[in-house]
């Protein structure tokens, strides 16, 4: 096996691979996870709004 045919192999590892994360990544069943993931830092603005507002109540 000389240095080319390595060089193909290796190009054609890294190929699928990207072809693979691409199709993960665009899949329609992680939309929803990956809509979940998006928002997990309005919920943290949320909750810490809302105990603030409780505790101006007490």
């Amino acid at each position: 096996m000389d240095y080319g045919t390595l060089r193909g192999i290796i190009t054609i590892v890294v190929m699928v691979t990207f072809i693979g994360i691409f199709a993960w990544a665009y899949s329609s069943r992680r939309k929803q996870q990956f809509d979940d993931a998006a928002n997990l830092v309005f919920s943290d603005d949320e909750q810490n709004s809302v105990s603030k507002d409780s505790g101006e109540q007490k």
